[in-house]
C-alpha cells in the first residue's frame, strides 16, 4: 500500500513538473520573439533598412529574438495580426484602418512611416490633359480598397467625375503594377495611379506625368505607410515598443540624412530578398516623391477612413481615441 501511494504521489508530480515545463518553454518562447511585419517596398524603407542592418536586434539584444515577415499585399497582413503571427506591422493606412475597425481596436496606428510616393500617369497617345479628360476613359490602379484606389476615387470626386461601378464614366480596374505598362502599350489602359518605384520605370519606359505626388492629394503630404501594432502585445511590452519605435526613428533619421548610403542599402536588400535590384536612378527618383518620417499625418488617415466608409469597405467609422497609440 505504501509502495503504491508513493508511486501515485510520483506520477502526480512528474506529471505537473511535465505540465509546468511545457506551459514554461511556451510561454518563454512567445516571451522572447517580437514579429515585424513589412513589404519589400520602397514605401517600407524604415522596415529593409532595420533588417539589413540589424538596428533593430540590436537595440533590443537579448531581451527580444526579431522575426521579420514580408507581404504582398494589405489583407493579408492583417489577418497576421489578428491571428497573432505579427506583433508590428508596416502598412498602408487603407488597411491599417480596416485592420482597427474589424478588430474592434484591438489593431492600432504607432507612428507614421512615408508620405506621398505615387503619381497619376497616362499612355502618351491618350487623348488626356487634366482630370477632366479621364471622363470615359480606363484608369488602372493597383488593388481595389487600397491606398492609390481610395486618392483616385477622391480625385474623381472633386472633379465631379465617378466610376462605373457608382453610375459614372470613368472605368477603374485594378491592375497588377508589373502589367500596367504592357497594357497601356495594347491600349487596354489609358492612365494609371501607381506608387513607387513603378510610376518612376513607367515614366522611363515611356508613360506620360499628368499629376505628380504632391498635385492630386494633400499636396503629397498624406502617409502611404503607417507602422501598427496589436495593442495586447503593446500593453505587454511597452519597453520593446519603445525600443522599436527608436530604432524606426533612427532608420528614418538615417535614410533623410545619408540618402546615398542608405538607398544602396535599401536596394540591396530588395535585391536579398527578391532577386532583383532597382536601377539606381529608379530608386533615386523614387525617393524625390517619397518622404520618410516617423510622423503620422491623422488628417489624412481619417480622411482615408471616411472614404472606406463611404465606399463600404467598412462598416462604421473607427473612434479616433481607439484608432491611434497613446
Amino acid at each position: 500500500m505504501k509502495n503504491k501511494k508513493i508511486q501515485r504521489f510520483c506520477m502526480v508530480a512528474l506529471a505537473a513538473v511535465a505540465i509546468m515545463g511545457s506551459a514554461g518553454c511556451g510561454s518563454k518562447g512567445e516571451d522572447q520573439e517580437v514579429s515585424v511585419g513589412y513589404f519589400n517596398n520602397v514605401t517600407h524603407p524604415q522596415a529593409l533598412y532595420m533588417k539589413s542592418q540589424k538596428t533593430l536586434e540590436e537595440s533590443l539584444g537579448t531581451e527580444k529574438k526579431v522575426k521579420w515577415t514580408a507581404f504582398n499585399a494589405g489583407p493579408a497582413e492583417v489577418e497576421a495580426l489578428f491571428s497573432g503571427d505579427i506583433d508590428i506591422g508596416y502598412i498602408g493606412p487603407v488597411p491599417a484602418v480596416s485592420a482597427n475597425v474589424k478588430s474592434n481596436g484591438d489593431v492600432v496606428i504607432l507612428s507614421g512611416s512615408s508620405t506621398g510616393g505615387a503619381i497619376l500617369v497616362k499612355r502618351p497617345d491618350a487623348d488626356i490633359e487634366t482630370v477632366d479628360d479621364l471622363d470615359g476613359k480606363k484608369v488602372a490602379i493597383p488593388q481595389i480598397g487600397n491606398t492609390q484606389h481610395l486618392s483616385l476615387l477622391k480625385l474623381l470626386s472633386e472633379n465631379g467625375l465617378k466610376p462605373v461601378s457608382e453610375g459614372g464614366t470613368v472605368t477603374v480596374s485594378a491592375v497588377a503594377n508589373a502589367d500596367v505598362a504592357n497594357m497601356m502599350e495594347r491600349g487596354d489602359i489609358d492612365a494609371a495611379l501607381v506608387p513607387e518605384p513603378w510610376g518612376a520605370t513607367l515614366l522611363k519606359d515611356g508613360a506620360q506625368l499628368l499629376l505628380d505626388y504632391d498635385e492630386f492629394y494633400m499636396e503629397g503630404n498624406y502617409n502611404v505607410a503607417v507602422v501598427v501594432v496589436r495593442k495586447e502585445f503593446m500593453e505587454e511590452n511597452p519597453q520593446v515598443v519603445e525600443k522599436f519605435l527608436k530604432a524606426h526613428e533612427a532608420a528614418s533619421k538615417a535614410v533623410n540624412e545619408d540618402k546615398e548610403n542608405a538607398l544602396s542599402i535599401i536596394n540591396q536588400e530588395l535585391k536579398n530578398a527578391t532577386g532583383k535590384a532597382l536601377g539606381e536612378d529608379i530608386i533615386a527618383e523614387s525617393f524625390e516623391r517619397i518622404g520618410v518620417s516617423t510622423e503620422l499625418n491623422q488628417e489624412s488617415v481619417l480622411d482615408f477612413a471616411q472614404i472606406s466608409k463611404d465606399q463600404d469597405f467598412i462598416d462604421d467609422l473607427p473612434e479616433e481615441s481607439a484608432l491611434f497609440a497613446k
